[in-house]
């Protein structure tokens, strides 16, 4: 196992994660879930009606949130270059439109990325440790940790042992992400719980606190790669989380919900949960991101028809 650097989050947690046990009972200690109240809040917040300046403003910033994400296996440099271009100059027409916050490849693609946003100010983003799955051993994961961010890329995204979370080997996930945080260097840290395999809200607050001591700089809720991914539900919880998280240490975490988002009025929806729970604080692509491919699309023909007052269409916005 790599030396482990200490920041002041893990520190705090300290004697917390000194062995399983401990861990274990500060996770199961956490207040349980009410999850008919959560998902009646995230329910209520989903039908605030957000018009004119505050929309423009709102998908403003979604677009500027986005990791425009391709994560296929048939993936190829064009197709990476295409979507960088893409993310530098959402809407080829208008000069105004703002940038997206990264592009998010595997890591082989990674480099192709690095060259095509170079200057740019446009995060390269990496999946890794085996993504999708999580399962390959620790020299694996942290290998393909080291290779993306050779490659040049600014942010890590990993994923947890599911299958050591829900098994209770709390103490093990929080050391394999400790040592991709090490094998990450400056690059920062999404930690991806797949949310839908996770079974229960209860679990998916231990696995954000767990995230959150372990060094992670986001907690993001999905691969994209499962039946169910992103909800408001979840979301607000992980946001929940982060409030109360730097209430208790000072110390602020990002929060990325991937997978399900694709329109405009979604986007606007998990905007209003940030505002709302966390506060505006995290209303900045440092601090909250959208992991997506086609949500930026309707991005730009509703940002185009607050402008011309008439709806495009698809075929007025560049093929992904």
């Amino acid at each position: 196992m790599p030396k482990i650097t200490p920041d002041p989050a893990t520190h705090a947690f300290a004697d917390i994660t000194a062995s399983d046990r401990s861990l274990r009972s500060f996770l199961h200690g956490l207040p349980g879930v009410d999850a008919v109240g959560l998902e009646a809040r995230a329910a209520s917040l989903g039908t605030r009606s957000i018009k004119t300046t505050a929309k423009a403003y709102a998908i403003d910033l979604a677009i500027s949130m986005i990791d425009l994400t391709t994560l296929e296996g048939a993936d190829t440099p064009g197709k990476v270059r295409s979507l960088a271009a893409k993310a530098l100059r959402p809407d080829p027409t208008d000069r105004t439109a703002p940038t997206t916050a990264a592009l998010c490849v595997y890591p082989d693609m990674a480099a192709t990325a690095v060259a095509a946003l170079a200057g740019s100010g446009v995060k390269v983003a990496s999946v890794a440790t085996a993504f999708p799955a999580g399962r390959a051993s620790l020299s694996v994961k942290l290998a393909d940790t080291r290779d993306a961010v050779a490659a040049g890329a600014d942010e890590i995204d990993m994923v947890i042992d599911r299958g050591a979370f829900l098994a209770g080997h709390y103490l093990k996930v929080y050391e394999e992400i400790r040592a991709v945080k090490e094998a990450a260097g400056a690059a920062r840290l999404k930690v991806i719980f797949e949310t839908g395999e996770l079974s229960t809200y209860d679990n998916i607050r231990r696995a954000s606190w767990l995230g959150m001591i372990a060094g992670a700089d986001f907690i993001k809720t999905s691969t994209g790669k499962v039946g169910v991914n992103a909800t408001p539900a979840n979301t607000l919880l992980m946001l929940e989380a982060v409030r109360d998280f730097r209430e208790r240490t000072g110390v602020q975490i990002g929060v990325k919900p991937a997978g399900g988002i694709r329109t405009s009025k979604d986007a606007i929806k998990f905007l209003v949960l940030v505002n709302e729970t966390a506060g505006e604080d995290w209303l900045d692509n440092h601090w909250f991101r959208f992991g997506a491919s086609s949500l930026l699309n309707d991005l730009l023909m509703q940002r185009q028809k607050l402008s011309t007052g008439r709806y495009s269409g698809p075929d007025y916005v560049t093929v992904d």
